[in-house]
């Protein structure tokens, strides 16, 4: 299991990396959210790993909440470029 977490870590830094080297704001976005989710999932298999249901309510709010933020800013974005 503690393979299957280092996977999940390496594979949370290539959004890291597309958030650097592109400048547009919509690829950064996309990016910060593939990264939100990528982590809330490593909470819910901590979670499992460690029979921790406070741990794994924690990952299911970040899960389900935590893209609508970036979603908010994206229209914020948006109606700001239309101005």
């Amino acid at each position: 299991m503690n393979l299957i977490l280092i996977a999940m870590i390496l594979a949370l830094l290539i959004p890291f990396y597309e958030a650097w080297k592109d400048d547009d704001i919509w690829q950064t976005m996309l990016a910060f959210a593939s990264i939100a989710t990528k982590t809330s999932i490593m909470i819910l298999v901590v979670s499992v790993l460690r029979d921790d249901w406070m741990i794994g309510v924690t990952g299911v709010i970040i899960l389900s909440v935590g893209n609508a933020g970036l979603m908010l800013l994206a229209q914020i974005l948006k109606r700001i470029n239309e101005v």
